[in-house]
């Protein structure tokens, strides 16, 4: 009976210790990703509750969740069935699912050994069945889960796992409408927007760690000679190649965007401003050997500054921001790269 299946659960807890998930191999990017989309302990919203409430009618369960896994808790964007309220991450089911890129089916967690000893399981809410699909960003990366739960054992039918799909699916859509908000359409990368969000986590960080941080701006020259001469989808190939090139060239905890137009920032994390000169000499390199190689009538060439954070100097991101803006346009000034018609077309 009900009763002895939690008695012998309890029992097994006394043998073996809870099975927690394990941490993504990609999980410092997959929480800067998270994180850009400021999602994190918003307000329900009409969109999400929707779904949820369809999950719960159409498979006949009690709980339906899109969850979002953090990096140490659980915390649900939308949920019917239970309260509100974050779980921790270490016995959380989501933190197993999106371990996997197939939906996770536990038909009875009693027996089932990552589950069976779980706080969840043996204790309220007394969770039986669990179904999980993965819920992605734009990039892939797996931010929580669209489930459906049970507070006793039962089978899925496959109509069922693929009407749970098609639920998730539209959830990813939802979250893919606040990811699209902090992203460039050409360059696929971070906007201005979207990078005050990522840049401002990053650099609190580095804070706290007293980790240095450098913020580079950069300006392509003669950007506009080559819009005027060979028209505007030759310069969407610059801004699309010097984005690929620089994205090759930096780390990955490092945080590119597009600050708008032909402005590009970066922010290097854990870098002093010497180590980030070093990166950008070497993306400098890169842009040269494809100039000599590119067969284009023109060549592609930027200016940039470099400000190294400061905490008695820079109180926020935006006097980086702005301190790095004034260096690239006096150094720019200097080296007579304003915009002309000539210097930046190959003849």
């Amino acid at each position: 009976g009900l009763f002895s299946d939690y008695k012998i659960a309890k029992y097994f807890c006394l043998k073996c210790p809870m099975k927690e998930p394990q941490i993504p191999q990609n999980e410092d990017t997959r929480i800067e990703t998270l994180a850009s989309l400021n999602i994190l302990d918003t307000p329900p919203e009409e969109r999400f509750d929707r779904l949820t409430r369809t999950a719960r009618r159409a498979l006949d369960v009690p709980i339906a969740v899109v969850s979002i896994v953090d990096r140490n808790r659980q915390w649900s964007k939308s949920i019917t069935g239970l309260p509100q309220g974050d779980t921790p991450r270490y016995i959380s089911f989501c933190g197993h699912a999106i371990l996997q890129d197939q939906p996770l089916i536990v038909t009875d967690t009693l027996r089932d050994e990552r589950f069976l000893d779980n706080p969840l399981v043996i204790n309220e809410p007394y969770l039986r069945f669990y179904a999980g699909v993965p819920l992605r960003a734009i990039n892939g990366e797996k931010l929580g889960t669209f489930c459906a739960i049970d507070r006793k054992p039962r089978s899925i039918a496959d109509e069922d796992i693929e009407a749970l799909i098609d639920l998730a699916s539209m959830a990813e859509r939802e979250l893919s409408i606040v990811h699209l908000a902090i992203k460039d359409d050409l360059t696929k990368i971070s906007n201005r927007r979207g990078f005050m969000i990522l840049a401002k986590h990053s650099l609190q960080l580095c804070q706290r760690h007293a980790f240095p941080a450098t913020l580079v701006y950069f300006d392509l020259n003669k950007f506009k000679p080559i819009n005027d001469e060979f028209g505007h989808e030759a310069g969407d190939k610059v801004l699309t190649i010097f984005t690929n090139l620089l994205e090759r060239t930096i780390r990955e905890s490092d945080i590119l965007a597009r600050f708008g137009g032909d402005e590009f920032v970066v922010l290097f994390n854990d870098a002093t401003r010497s180590k980030a000169e070093k990166l950008i000499e070497r993306f400098q390199n890169a842009l040269d050997e494809y100039n000599n190689d590119s067969g284009l009538e023109y060549n592609i060439s930027f200016s940039h500054g470099s400000v190294e954070y400061n905490p008695f100097k820079h109180q926020n991101l935006t006097d980086m921001i702005n301190e790095a803006d004034k260096l690239m346009y006096q150094i720019k000034n200097q080296s007579g790269s304003e915009e002309s018609p000539t210097t930046a077309i190959k003849y």
